[in-house]
């Protein structure tokens, strides 16, 4: 295992050094490396221009360019684009300048180059670009290029909808950044890097299992500021889709409190726009909006979760006019498949059936690109709710239920509430008045459960019947731990999926059985399959 160093320690021992000698060119780098991770930035961005001056004095003309490079690169991922690019100019003609040849600083000055035709949408030149870098590393050994030019090659994979091929290339970067010596930023960077792309094409498992590793480095390094901040967006956005929202709220709240202060990171505004999305599902409309407004000013657009607010009080016309503006700027198909859901929520409340369903085709053109559990149960919730407005209920229902398997393997309670309660709507079409509001009250238990106020109360006007499931009392957790208990999963396994402690499953567990009044795990789902507290397909 890598030795895990203690930077303040070492931050306050060369501080103390510089003032009783001159340091090193490599006692620098060190220093400047530890100002940075503890929070100091300014200075240990003048600590490295040092460090490249040194170099150049030195006639170490690489050396120079490597620390022109890192003063790029961290100044871009702060969103200080001006500086950051004159400093990767600058690093670029020092190695220009030098006898023809390979150097390995001449492969990490193609990874901007490379991010930059990936983000403007050149997936496949932005591989070949990550592929040339990756090889130079392994040319010269060195474990942040390689690192770097292979999240970049996952990257360019699943933009390409190579998901499966990209996914597998991160796990292989996951091992090596655990158990070699790459750099604390380079090792910062890539766990922000791929929790930020899994997120994004909806590997939800993988998201979770790299956020727990992000969750353990951080904590082994309690001294450590950068990162931290995303750590906790991520965590917070984790632990909502499991259903925890409370726990959530104040961890997000956390995250943009640390992500804001001075200067700031362009993080923030994902931390701001998920702080919205809670307090919207919550029913907290005025601190929503001030949220999105705050995403909105750190960089991050507030579509599509400010035009859901929007139809939430009613403002129908507005909430179209921006998420069809929001679609016109995107040109990332998984971007576009997160803005059409919303978009046929909108046409299905302004009564525009054969625009959904022309929104709908929209998205299934592009789901077909991407083999994503989420992303298809998103599409059949959409087609299902569009049959549903059609009066087809049968067909609605079918497409339900195909969302609704999806949801439950997932771990999603809230997706799977809102599920349930258009399978109620869609069996009252077929005149099953019986199946029709057992599906309402369970929808209504879970949106109780957890406190989505909104929902709940347009649900309670679906249904006529106030009845709530019967559940024994048990917490919309238990019923969780309860329904991966039932398929044989391990405490440990449970753990891991509901991203919470196994000794947390185990008073979970414990709880479960004297509500039940069951001894065993078999005797547990026995019952709970008698008492319909789980479905038999589940």
């Amino acid at each position: 295992m890598k030795k895990v160093e203690n930077w303040t320690e070492t931050y306050q021992r060369l501080t103390a050094a510089a003032r009783n000698r001159n340091l090193k060119p490599a006692e620098l780098e060190t220093h400047a490396l530890a100002a940075y991770l503890t929070g100091r930035d300014e200075e240990s961005h003048l600590i490295l221009e040092k460090v490249h001056q040194a170099y150049l004095d030195q006639n170490q003309i690489e050396r120079a360019a490597r620390c022109a490079f890192w003063l790029g690169l961290i100044h871009l991922n702060t969103g200080q684009r001006a500086r950051g690019s004159g400093w990767m100019a600058r690093g670029e003609r020092l190695l220009n300048d030098l006898p023809p040849g390979v150097y390995a600083e001449s492969g990490l000055f193609l990874v901007p180059k490379a991010l930059g035709a990936l983000y403007g949408g050149q997936a496949e030149k932005a591989q070949q670009l990550f592929e040339e870098a990756s090889a130079i590393g392994e040319r010269f050994s060195d474990p942040d290029l390689i690192t770097l030019a292979r999240l970049g090659l996952g990257q360019s994979m699943i933009m390409q909808g190579k998901v499966f091929q990209g996914g597998r290339l991160f796990d292989e970067i996951m091992v090596t950044i655990e158990t070699e010596d790459v750099s604390p930023i380079a090792t910062g960077i890539v766990y922000c890097a791929v929790i930020e792309t899994c997120r994004k094409v909806w590997d939800l498992a993988r998201a979770r299992d790299w956020t727990s590793a992000l969750t353990r480095w951080c904590e082994a390094r309690p001294d450590i500021i950068p990162f931290r901040g995303q750590c906790l967006v991520r965590r917070a956005e984790i632990i909502q889709l499991h259903g925890e929202w409370e726990k959530a709220r104040e961890e997000i709240r956390d995250a943009c409190i640390l992500l804001t202060r001075p200067p700031g990171e362009p993080a923030a505004g994902e931390a701001y726009y998920h702080q919205a999305e809670l307090l919207r599902l919550l029913g907290d409309f005025t601190g929503a909006e001030a949220s999105y407004r705050e995403a909105s000013k750190w960089g991050r657009n507030p579509q599509p979760g400010m035009a859901l607010l929007r139809l939430t009080q009613g403002e129908h016309d507005l909430a179209e006019i921006a998420l069809r503006n929001a679609l016109q700027e995107a040109k990332d198909p998984l971007r576009q498949a997160e803005l059409l859901p919303a978009l046929v929520d909108v046409t299905l409340a302004r009564k525009k059936t054969k625009e959904a369903d022309e929104v709908c085709e929209q998205l299934i053109a592009i789901i077909d690109q991407f083999e994503i559990p989420y992303l298809e149960a998103v599409s059949a919730q959409c087609r299902g709710s569009v049959l549903l407005a059609e009066g087809k209920g049968q067909p609605a229902l079918e497409y339900l239920q195909q969302a609704m398997k999806i949801w439950d393997s997932l771990q999603l309670p809230y997706e799977a509430a809102l599920t349930r309660a258009m399978k109620g709507l869609a069996y009252r079409v077929l005149n099953d008045h019986d199946h029709a509001d057992m599906e309402l009250a369970a929808a209504q238990w879970v949106l109780e459960q957890l406190g989505a106020r909104p929902d709940l109360e347009r649900i309670n006007q679906w249904s006529k019947q106030k009845k709530t499931k019967q559940t024994h009392g048990l917490t919309l957790r238990e019923l969780q731990v309860l329904q991966l208990l039932a398929t044989g999963k391990t405490n440990k396994r449970i753990a891991g999926e509901l991203f919470i402690s196994e000794r947390t499953v185990d008073r979970h567990v414990s709880n479960i059985f004297n509500k039940l009044g069951a001894s065993s795990r078999a005797e547990a789902t026995a019952l709970a399959l008698k008492n319909r507290i789980l479905d038999s397909t589940s």
